[in-house]
């Protein structure tokens, strides 16, 4: 239904009353531009609640989830970084997603 390239994840906090225009504002603060095609999430400062804001080339979607019990797995540091869907998909169900990916590679050293 919607096409989503790429995936982003804002690591600072946005406040989980924010309504479309609001979050659209914080996607152009902090990732300097909405793309078309692009997800751009959120999660609220205790990390139990998430915001998806999907600018799908025409209008913009903006998705919210809450786990019933635990947290989101959550960056500390950083001010942005990019997830794949596989990536997305765990993270959406509160496992730890940062293991996915080539963070999970391991190699010889």
């Amino acid at each position: 239904m919607i096409r989503i390239d790429a995936i982003w994840l804002a690591v600072e906090p946005l406040d989980m009353r924010a309504g479309t225009d609001t979050a659209l504002a914080r996607v152009v603060a902090v990732f300097g531009e909405a793309r078309p095609h692009h997800a751009y999430l959120f999660a609220n400062r205790r990390a139990t609640r998430l915001k998806v804001l999907v600018h799908d080339g025409i209008g913009v979607w903006l998705a919210a989830r809450r786990l019933n019990a635990g947290r989101f797995v959550w960056p500390q540091s950083g001010s942005q970084l990019g997830l794949s869907g596989e990536q997305l998909n765990a993270l959406v169900l509160g496992l730890p997603w940062q293991r996915l990916g080539d963070a999970g590679i391991i190699r010889v050293i």
